[in-house]
């Protein structure tokens, strides 16, 4: 295949979802918009879409209670992912909490290269003027606490990160967003309501369900964290240099 004028073979892209489910489905059509739009006038359909496995597994939602349940959530994470990497050259989470534990996919012996939600927003925000207000992040209990099961946390010493005052309710209504589905209206009220409250001009909707709830907030950028991934994953699978044949000696 040829794109920019360089030949490369596509990389297959991997998603492990089930934290939730609507959220890998969310993190797979966003790919297919970068897709897109990467090929701008070029795109010819079909042809040109990415190709994607995606391993939906439901256990995977204990990751809400990672303090009670963290070894029975590692144990099926590490099955999914040895069940999928054979089959795909990158690899992401649809779930911002599950990559916590991002050292621990490193270790493991498979050729697929893991692509993290914290290394896509670090190299972001690095390189986004971002005022005097600097950033607030969102999400679920474990990952907005910045301590230590979040896997942002070491952004907290790269710059001026603000939390939200209740992370208990940000949990909450993330749980309502799997529990009722995005559309719920009284969801839309409530994240408004929380969005209102934070003194940053940039959010980071460091949950794959936020972004699953259509609201306005005049005044603040959204920063879709699923979004970012699904550029870069777009990216990676659009960078795999075609290897020439070597000459028979």
């Amino acid at each position: 295949m040829i794109h920019g004028g360089k030949s490369f073979r596509r990389g297959k892209i991997g998603i492990i979802a089930g934290s939730g489910p609507e959220a890998g489905i969310d993190l797979w059509r966003k790919i297919l918009e970068e897709n897109r739009a990467a090929f701008g006038a070029d795109f010819r359909g079909d042809l040109d879409a990415p190709h994607v496995v995606v391993h939906s597994i439901p256990e995977l939602g204990l990751s809400m209670e990672m303090e009670r349940f963290e070894k029975e959530v590692w144990t099926t994470l590490e099955r999914g992912l040895r069940d999928i990497s054979g089959h795909v050259d990158f690899i992401c989470i649809a779930c911002n909490t599950l990559n916590y534990f991002q050292d621990e996919i490193d270790r493991l012996p498979f050729g697929a290269k893991f692509v993290s939600f914290y290394e896509v927003v670090r190299d972001y925000l690095l390189g986004k003027p971002l005022g005097g207000g600097g950033v607030a992040l969102l999400g679920a209990r474990q990952v907005a606490g910045l301590g230590g099961w979040s896997p942002y946390r070491r952004l907290a010493g790269r710059m001026e990160i603000d939390t939200f005052k209740d992370p208990d309710r940000v949990h909450r209504l993330i749980e309502d967003i799997k529990k009722y589905g995005p559309e719920h209206p009284p969801l839309a009220v409530e994240f408004r309501a929380i969005l209102d409250s934070l003194n940053s001009g940039v959010v980071l909707l460091a949950c794959t369900e936020l972004p699953l709830v259509s609201v306005e907030a005049p005044g603040k950028e959204l920063v879709d964290v699923t979004r970012l991934v699904a550029r870069e994953m777009v990216a990676r699978s659009l960078s795999v240099p075609v290897v020439p044949d070597l000459p028979e000696a």
